[in-house]
């Protein structure tokens, strides 16, 4: 943990000095409720349409309540535990309640975080022409570009050709006999989860339906702007949700804290907005996130039975 609790040590450090303390209090206090209680409301209906995205990926093998409550437990993972174990504790607690495997599942999550850079991508690549002296961005968006091509391109052809992936495997682990244990009860399952690749109409399908989420995230992230910025045009949420994502790659403690503000912080500067301002929205949209899928993913871990410290074990 130690390497993104420096890194998320220092960006909070850095984002609190450019900060003044009072003014973030005052912006905070003269927010719009009600557009901070509509924001509940989109995160929620943000959290259903991605519930849909993965049950897509899944080929439709797991119900929608299954998959949304799911999602949830692993939001509420990677908030608390570091490593991004919330993908893992997912693909593991899912298996416990469907006919899939962990490893067949494990693959699903894979393509759904491509998606998520690739769309990220998009945003800060269609705002880009727009925001004054966002050169950083610019290097940002064809790193997670040439990420998104290696590893969609990566998996399609792992989906593509599993026989000849088993047979290379089968060739090159012969003087590892624990290997081939491991892999053939393994690999098989991993690669079954790509049979996305293999119907392009149900891949079509995600990648739509990941379309509609980022744009209900846009949405997210304008209306809480508004409760802080009433002046905010559209423009600045596209570009700071785009921003936000990417930042968040980077490794940093549970729940990227420190990293996501410094992020919104950084973008919404370019927009002339004081730092005060735009830390007390991203305080609050960490917090407003905090609390949906902690709330819903703690109710679906007492649904399963299962404690923090047990599934960490487990995971």
């Amino acid at each position: 943990m130690l390497p993104g609790l420096i890194i998320s040590l220092i960006t909070l450090a850095a984002v609190f000095y450019v900060a003044d303390l009072k003014a973030m209090l005052a912006a905070l206090r003269q927010a719009n409720l009600a557009l901070i209680l509509a924001n509940v409301a989109i995160t929620v209906l943000w959290l259903g349409v991605r519930a849909h995205v993965w049950r897509s990926l899944l080929q439709r093998q797991a119900t929608p309540r299954q998959t949304f409550l799911t999602i949830n437990e692993g939001y509420l993972l990677n908030n608390v535990l570091p490593f991004r174990l919330g993908e893992v504790g997912r693909a593991y607690l899912l298996s416990q309640k469907t006919s899939l495997g962990f490893w067949q599942i494990l693959p699903t999550i894979l393509i759904e975080r491509v998606l998520d850079l690739a769309m990220a991508a998009g945003l800060v690549l269609a705002s880009l022409p727009f925001v004054v002296g966002a050169t950083w961005a610019r290097q940002a968006v064809f790193a997670a570009v040439g990420i998104v091509a290696l590893g969609l391109g990566s998996l399609y052809l792992l989906a593509r050709r599993q026989d000849l992936v088993l047979r290379v495997f089968e060739k090159a682990s012969r003087r590892w006999a624990f290997l081939q244990r491991i892999g053939r009860s393994t690999l098989p399952a991993f690669l079954a989860g790509l049979g996305v690749f293999n119907d392009g109409r149900v891949f079509l399908q995600s990648a739509l339906l990941m379309a509609l989420n980022w744009l209900v995230a846009v949405g997210q992230y304008y209306a809480l702007l508004l409760a802080f910025l009433p002046q905010a045009s559209l423009l600045w949420a596209v570009f700071s949700l785009g921003v936000a994502a990417l930042g968040i790659a980077a490794p940093s403690s549970p729940g990227a804290i420190g990293v996501l503000e410094i992020s919104l912080v950084g973008a919404l500067s370019l927009f002339g907005v004081d730092p005060s301002t735009a830390l007390a929205f991203a305080l609050t949209a960490h917090l407003l996130n905090y609390v949906v899928t902690g709330t819903i993913g703690a109710y679906a871990l007492t649904l399963d039975g299962e404690s923090l410290g047990q599934l960490y074990r487990q995971v």
